[in-house]
């Protein structure tokens, strides 16, 4: 079976991906994830506050508020296990293309075009195949118009790409008034792909300590369906590759996202959840199914279901929507 796929520009052996998560935060965990079958690792991000503040500083609003999320605590080290700086970003980075032989992905997670993205080019030079780029940008300022925000997304992504040759991805929120008109800006600008959706962490508001807290909730196979729309409607209307993340757990989700017009599937709270080995499971599930239902390549499915392939493209907007709400029955 052929489960080999591009992404990027990168010629990778299957379609399952780690996204940016705390298991890369250590070697050991990379080579988990690789031994376990992953064809890439997308490195945990490098924060622009990272790069601003020092690192002490930030470590108090990384553990802040930890103590609510105790399904996933264990996953995140105590300070004193890792590195949070950027140089020690950047020698991981280098360390982990010296250890392992799939690619390796940096991540950058910033809002703005200042110097941090510097760092872009040092993450390169490292050893990293391509980078991410995660920006993370929450207007509230109710005077601020929306063109302006896609700019200053396109203005970063500018940035990058005057600073390294590598592939760069776009790591997206759906947060966006004409998302597909979005999407065909960036692929214009230059974005070799767009890795949809980011899952932004929610505040929460602690009734008995009056704070404002965070708490992470790992996602569920559900919220795969809204980067499943979106993958499968800009499949084949831009050139850049297409990445899917959020509710990625099992083969099943893996098969969907293909057939929509995904080229690779990025895995995160299932990893958590499951340990790394979770990877081995997921591929060989695949690799039954496809087996099971005939089919050869990761290619031959890749996009069979996207809007421009499904004999009714109208599934994927709002006349689905209609649909569903007319053939729904409540229970007795």
């Amino acid at each position: 079976m052929d489960l080999r796929t591009s992404y990027l520009g990168l010629s990778l052996k299957n379609p399952i991906v780690p996204s940016a998560s705390p298991l890369s935060y250590s070697l050991e965990n990379m080579k988990r994830m690789e031994d376990a079958g992953a064809s890439a690792i997308v490195m945990y991000s490098l924060f622009e506050e990272q790069i601003a503040h020092d690192a002490a500083e930030l470590d108090h609003y990384l553990s802040y508020g930890t103590e609510s999320f105790a399904e996933s605590l264990t996953y995140f080290p105590e300070a004193d296990e890792y590195n949070v700086g950027p140089e020690e970003y950047v020698n991981l980075v280098r360390k982990a293309k010296e250890t392992l032989s799939i690619p390796v992905i940096g991540s950058l997670n910033g809002i703005t075009s200042g110097g941090w993205i510097s760092f872009a080019r040092k993450i390169q030079e490292a050893g990293a195949d391509a980078l991410e780029l995660n920006v993370y940008y929450l207007p509230t300022d109710p005077h601020l118009p929306a063109g302006e925000v896609e700019d200053r997304y396109l203005e970063v992504l500018h940035e990058v790409k005057r600073t390294v040759s590598i592939p760069v991805a776009m790591k997206l929120s759906p947060y966006f008034s004409s998302f597909a008109h979005f999407a065909a800006r960036l692929d214009l600008a230059g974005a070799d792909g767009l890795v949809l959706f980011n899952r932004f962490y929610q505040p929460d508001i602690d009734i008995e300590s009056l704070e404002v807290v965070p708490r992470v909730i790992l996602s569920t196979p559900m919220a795969m369906r809204l980067p499943l729309r979106w993958i499968a409607i800009l499949h084949g209307r831009i050139k850049g590759s297409l990445a899917a993340t959020s509710g990625i757990h099992m083969a099943e989700d893996v098969i969907k996202m293909l057939m929509a017009g995904a080229d690779v599937t990025m895995m995160c709270s299932s990893l958590l959840k499951n340990g790394p080995e979770q990877i081995a499971k997921v591929i060989a599930d695949l690799d039954r199914w496809m087996i099971e239902h005939e089919y050869t390549s990761v290619e031959q499915m890749k996009g069979s279901m996207s809007q421009k392939s499904v004999a009714d493209p109208a599934a994927f907007e709002r006349a689905n929507y209609m649909k569903a709400l007319s053939t729904y029955r409540q229970i007795p």
